[in-house]
């Protein structure tokens, strides 16, 4: 879950590798370096902390070259250090590394005993020492780099720079890598904001891809040396769409960009007119032969997953079964080719999600994604991808991911339905007309944002918070508990209302603030009657509902209220205020929002 940059072409290197590492630290902050090669020789500075550790140090290095790699951890083999930043190098090479290699500790004693000195405790360091071990045999750095890749198991995106052969190799497998097509040069990176202020033309490089750099030339072959062809395609993002825009964190504008998102997401898909939903190039099984859907994706995918499996088994009685990522390949889950398999997930790179599909797939599903970044693995593998447009997401906690993936799926269910001949034109019509409004109520939600603000200085001292929800919104507790506790640090857990006396319940004082989600739909009694036995234990609530004479409401001690909507749209407008919630109570403690402790935004890791 490191970032990555390289830069070869005709101008200082340093200064846009930097900026561009800046924009990849959602990726990992806990270290950073950098490696430029000028006047025949590679030079490294590498720092501790954050990218602006290095920054401030290069100030008066004077680095020079317009070759150039540079990198931004998130730990993985060993702790937070100068030694154990990239890059990392051997003899006259030079890598950075995003991945796993899972077997590096076996290499890395065939190469002690080969007289290899390691000096850190990372498992990349591997990589340049095998890339010399090569060498010395007589081989260029492209052929040592083939036969290094090869010995190699797990995961990498890597950038690699010789000093003797001025040349820099990009190469991945199973973690992201594209190349930024410029000028008369050429970039790398690890994901499009990195470098989309230079230009909007990438190549996504496949597993086992190596793309060559040298003399402003370019050739991509595989790790087999065989030529290959990759298209280059040019991305509507623009370079201010990755910036804060004036917003202080990256966090607050993602919120404040979920109207746009959504509209932008049902945008040329929900043709109200003609009581339809189409999604361009994507070719489904016919749902009257699905036995079961699955919806497979981590942390906030998998709650909109949760919100999805309700939209689909309540319209259209597909049985659905939601699993973490994580966990589903290890329990031999019983998948059918009768079975479509929805993956999800916001950078189309989370490993477990891929590894999820791509078992699903091996027995027979069909497949389909729904993620947000175009080239990215999921979108490449899937037989059918549905994008979200939500536009870049830096915030490490997922906001506008999650009400676009939401807006998909209740998508994908009228498509399905239609389908099916469970809706007809005027009931698609309807529920058209009730998704397209949401935009206009989210931002009526938004306009509240200084009452939540002051709400969150009220509750910021707080040290534990229980989220409750029933039916469609038991996922949306799960989301709002999730934000608090990434962002801030304050202990949240969430739970179905009704399981609340099995347990949680035990919890309840009046020091326990409880966020109650409470729409006024079929399970509004029952959420009450929940309520009513938190308030019996001193148990302070913060009620969010769309109905302002909600009867728990003069007993609350904090309510938000949100627009009316549909039941399957209420989670769009209920997470809102607790998106905002958590960021304001953040903000308030003085945490950082955007780049929250051990964590980072795309998990290309196992």
């Amino acid at each position: 879950m490191c970032g990555i940059v390289g830069y070869e072409g005709t101008r200082e290197a340093c200064d846009i590798l930097i900026d561009a590492l800046s924009r990849l630290e959602y990726r990992g902050y806990d270290s950073a370096g950098i490696a430029l090669l000028g006047q025949g020789e590679i030079r490294i500075e590498r720092r501790k902390g954050k990218v602006e550790e290095l920054r401030k140090v290069l100030k008066g290095a004077a680095l020079k070259g317009s070759i150039g790699l540079a990198h931004t951890r998130w730990a993985t083999h060993g702790v937070p250090s100068e030694r154990n930043a990239h890059p990392h190098r051997a003899g006259d090479v030079v890598v950075v590394h995003n991945g796993i290699i899972e077997n590096y500790l076996e290499l890395k004693e065939h190469l002690k005993g080969a007289g290899h000195v390691f000096i850190s405790d990372t498992d990349t360091e591997v990589i340049p020492h095998l890339i010399t071990d090569h060498a010395r045999k007589g081989r260029d750095l492209v052929d040592s780099v083939r036969l290094a890749l090869k010995e190699l198991k797990g995961s990498w995106a890597v950038g690699i720079l010789k000093e003797s052969e001025r040349t820099l190799v990009a190469a991945k497998n199973q973690s992201p890598l594209i190349v930024g097509v410029g000028d008369g040069e050429y970039f790398i990176a690890s994901d499009i904001p990195a470098i989309i202020n230079m230009t909007n033309r990438f190549i996504f490089l496949e597993d086992n891809d190596m793309a060559i750099f040298k003399g402003r030339d370019m050739r991509i072959i595989n790790v087999d040396g065989e030529d290959v062809v990759r298209e280059v395609r040019q991305v509507c993002w623009t370079a201010g769409m990755a910036e804060k825009g004036g917003y202080s964190h990256f966090m607050l504008k993602e919120i404040f960009e979920q109207p746009q998102a959504i509209s932008d997401t049902l945008l040329g898909r929900a043709r109200e007119e003609e009581g339809e939903v189409e999604f361009e190039g994507v070719d489904l099984p016919d749902p009257a032969g699905i036995r079961k859907i699955w919806m497979v994706a981590c942390g906030t995918s998998h709650h909109a997953c949760m919100i999805g499996k309700n939209l689909i088994e309540t319209s259209l009685r597909i049985p659905v079964e939601t699993d973490m990522a994580s966990e589903f390949r290890y329990r031999d889950p019983i998948v059918s080719p009768r079975d479509l398999f929805i993956a999800v997930s916001q950078s189309g790179e989370t490993a477990d999600t891929i590894a999820a599909m791509r078992e699903a797939r091996s027995r027979g599903a069909s497949t389909l994604s729904i993620c947000n970044v175009l080239g990215s693995t999921l979108a490449r593998e899937a037989e059918n991808v549905v994008f979200t447009h939500a536009g870049p997401e830096i915030g490490v906690a997922s906001t506008k991911a999650f009400t676009t993936q939401i807006s998909v799926m209740f998508l994908l269910t009228l498509c399905i339905g239609k389908r099916l001949g469970i809706f007809g034109p005027q009931d698609v019509r309807e529920r058209l007309r009730e998704i397209r409004a949401i935009p206009r109520k989210v931002r009526s939600v938004l306009d509240e944002a200084p009452s939540i603000q002051a709400a969150a200085a009220r509750y910021m001292f707080f040290r534990s918070f229980l989220f409750l929800g029933r039916g469609i919104n038991f996922p949306t507790a799960l989301e709002g508990a999730l934000k608090l506790k990434e962002i801030s640090y304050i202990h949240a857990e969430a739970h179905a209302a009704g399981e609340m006396k099995h347990g949680p319940i035990a919890l309840i004082d009046d020091d326990m603030p409880v966020v109650c989600i409470s729409p006024a739909d079929r399970t509004y009694k029952k959420a009450c009657g929940n309520m009513e036995e938190v308030m019996a234990r001193k148990g302070n609530i913060i009620l969010i509902s769309d109905d302002e004479t909600h009867e728990m409401a003069p007993r609350a001690g904090e309510m938000i209220t949100v627009p009316r909507t549909a039941y399957e749209l209420q989670p769009i407008l209920s997470i809102v205020p607790l998106q905002l919630l958590a960021y304001y109570i953040a903000d308030l403690l003085g945490m950082d929002v955007d780049q929250p402790r051990n964590l980072a935004k795309s998990v290309t890791v196992e």
